[in-house]
């Protein structure tokens, strides 16, 4: 009859060879390291990985225990190129990575002679979101896109650009995640803005009076529950609230309502029927300020990353595995799907700390030697 206890001595004591045995692989892994930059060779090396992988296979006796041999091997080579990057790290050896993130860090970020951009209409929550961060008397102004907001940025006219990335029930603007990759403009700080919808309507009207509801698609979508209470009413969207509450305010028809927030209202003198019909405590979104240079101030404490990967299996794992042995706290992940390449998506992530951390830089070096290309989005 078998034994329990004896057999967990036996896995016990081929434990602690295992790890004696994988302690002397380590330590032959940084006589590879010293190799290497000596020579200024690469630390990935896929076509040694294959053939490497191929021959622990063949020496496993059944199928189950080829694929698990694999997957162990691919693992502990995984954990000696991290070794390997944290030794280049320490000696200082540069690679195509430090270009990428080569930002410069600065005491703070320069918001009090700033010129803004914005997307939307004075009463926007982007135009909120510019108060909040900049100051009511910043230089700001509005365009008409997102995409223009970043060319302003881009060429030269506006300093910083302050775009929406992301509602607490909405989900991401995938249209900026896009742009941020498109465009060589970094984010540098972030501020959030409570979305408190209300519904606007001319200074003589009532609810009674409201046929028609003009918002931004998202916005009606946040206020449905009110909205199901007044099915009557016809729902038109448009590109922004503020150009619904404009729109409402220069028909002067008390039949026509929108839904946008009470700074809108005061800002083209509607009357606020209703407060607060997006019956939320918590919706918020997060504005990115956006700007021309890679710089991150010194109490940043967040880094925002884009890379691409290999269609095969194990491409994210491994990726995310670099924040793991870093010590790396990821915050976010968000999926893209690449234009022209089907099936093949662009990942965006969010983690704890600043592009001047040691950990980070080891973690980035990783990423970007192993991915097909990596961008960083800033460092705030």
């Amino acid at each position: 009859m078998l034994d329990l206890n004896l057999i967990r001595d036996d896995i016990d004591a081929t434990d602690k060879q295992i790890v004696e045995l994988f302690e002397k692989r380590m330590e032959l892994c940084k006589n590879v390291a010293e190799f290497k930059i000596e020579n200024g060779k690469p630390v990935l090396d896929t076509t040694r990985e294959k053939q490497k992988i191929e021959k622990v296979r063949a020496l496993a006796t059944n199928d189950f225990n080829e694929k698990s041999v694999e997957e162990l091997f691919k693992q502990i080579m995984a954990m000696s190129r991290k070794l390997q990057y944290q030794i280049l790290e320490k000696h200082n050896v540069k690679s195509d990575v430090d270009k990428i993130i080569d930002f410069k860090e600065v005491h703070k970020v320069d918001i009090q002679s700033a010129k803004v951009v914005y997307q939307g209409l004075e009463g926007a929550y982007a135009h909120d979101a510019v108060c909040q961060y900049f100051g009511e008397d910043c230089n700001m102004y509005h365009v008409e896109s997102w995409r223009d907001a970043m060319e302003e940025v881009k060429e030269g006219r506006a300093d910083y650009a302050v775009l929406p990335i992301e509602n607490s029930t909405a989900g991401i603007v995938s249209q900026v995640y896009d742009l941020l990759v498109e465009y060589d403009n970094y984010i540098v700080a972030e501020t959030f803005v409570k979305v408190e919808h209300a519904l606007l309507g001319t200074p003589d009207a009532q609810i009674e009076d409201i046929k028609e509801v003009y918002s931004h698609p998202q916005s009606l979508m946040q206020s449905a529950k009110f909205l199901e209470e007044h099915r009557e009413w016809q729902q038109i969207s448009l590109s922004n609230n503020a150009v619904s509450a404009k729109k409402v305010a220069d028909d002067n028809d008390k039949s026509k309502a929108a839904i946008a927030s009470v700074r809108a209202g005061k800002l083209y003198g509607l009357k606020v029927l209703q407060e607060k019909v997006n019956y939320s405590d918590v919706n918020t979104t997060r504005f990115v300020i956006v700007g021309k240079n890679k710089i991150y101030s010194n109490d940043a404490k967040k880094v925002s990353i884009c890379f691409e990967l290999a269609h095969e299996s194990g491409s994210l794992y491994n990726m995310l595995s670099h924040f793991i042995f870093n010590d790396l706290n990821m915050t976010n992940i968000e999926s893209r799907p690449i234009e022209g390449r089907k099936w093949e998506y662009r990942f965006f992530v969010d983690f704890e700390g600043k592009l001047g951390d040691a950990a980070v830089k080891n973690a980035l070096k990783g990423i970007g030697a192993e991915a097909l290309s990596l961008m960083i989005l800033g460092s705030y």
